[in-house]
């Protein structure tokens, strides 16, 4: 069956059109397509974002990374595991009265859904964005309700003090996630957290902020980690790049080098605590995928970050 969803086939491969396939349970190859456009149209009507002009979210992230099969492996040696999918909880701005967040796989909850097939526990899923809607759109795209794919969904922006509170206490009792409206009650509990396509949305600042938010989520556990991909350059540094869409603007991305975002994860915990793997992926290599090497990831010195960061 060709891949072609959208007007560049290479958009979206066939192990990510056979998880679709599966997870819709539409098989007819014009009725997916049909299917799958309607929602990409209602989507990007309302937020115009590339990823969905891209048909970003239909791509599977997660199960990509080196890292994946260490994920794997924790669940089946700490059976409660509970992880953190999180996508755009945050807003960068582009002028003084309008802001534009760059959502991406979680915005319709592609990889969550990976997770659950490959063996996570729906009960111990956590997915996070800015935007419910485009949750409620993944519901519509896989064709199920918050009663058949009951995951734990949180909207809000990690960076809201309201969200993620800079200091927290210990649990007095179990957690209970169909209780909780925040990130706050999950501090030091959670035993995965995937980000990926979220920290290059950042200034070299708030990416480091970012980093020690989340390690402050991770659970203690020795083997709990965090791990993603997002655009980088072989030498760090602040780039230039078009954000197509909503009205084209254009915007400046900080780009950390491999060497430079082992750095900053071992800055953020203590000496010789954690292992932290970071590898850049060109156009070409072993692993790349076509729809990721876009501008400006068709330049020589670019290329996607995939990385990991495990307690020891």
């Amino acid at each position: 069956m060709s891949t072609t969803l959208s007007l560049r086939p290479s958009q979206i491969d066939d192990v990510e059109l056979k998880f679709l396939r599966e997870q819709t349970g539409i098989s007819d190859p014009a009725k997916l397509k049909e299917h799958v456009l309607a929602v990409q149209t209602k989507a990007y009507e309302i937020y115009g974002y590339p990823c969905i002009r891209l048909f970003s979210f239909v791509r599977l992230r997660i199960s990509r990374l080196p890292a994946y099969v260490k994920v794997l492996n924790l669940l089946r040696e700490r059976p409660t595991a509970l992880c953190l999918d999180l996508g755009c909880c945050c807003a960068f701005r582009l002028n003084k009265t309008r802001m534009l967040a760059s959502a991406h796989h979680v915005i319709v909850g592609t990889d969550v859904r990976k997770l659950a097939t490959d063996g996570f526990p729906i009960e111990q899923l956590i997915a996070s964005d800015l935007h419910k809607e485009f949750w409620n759109y993944g519901h519509e795209l896989f064709q199920t309700t918050p009663e058949t794919l009951p995951i734990k969904f949180l909207e809000g922006d990690i960076f809201d003090p309201g969200f993620m509170q800079a200091t927290t206490s210990p649990l007095e009792s179990p957690l209970k996630l169909d209780t909780i409206t925040s990130l706050t009650p999950l501090a030091g509990q959670l035993s995965v957290i995937h980000a990926s396509y979220f920290f290059h949305l950042f200034s070299e600042h708030k990416q480091l902020e970012l980093a020690k938010i989340l390690a402050k989520l991770l659970s203690p556990q020795p083997g709990s980690l965090i791990l993603g991909a997002h655009t980088s350059r072989e030498e760090q540094g602040t780039r230039t790049r078009p954000y197509r869409g909503q009205g084209d603007q254009a915007g400046e991305m900080f780009c950390h080098s491999p060497g430079s975002w082992v750095e900053l994860w071992q800055s953020v915990f203590p000496t010789g605590s954690v292992q932290v793997d970071a590898r850049l992926v060109k156009r070409g290599d072993p692993g790349s995928h076509p729809a990721d090497m876009v501008a400006p990831l068709d330049v020589a010195d670019a290329g996607v970050l995939e990385w990991s960061c495990m307690r020891l």
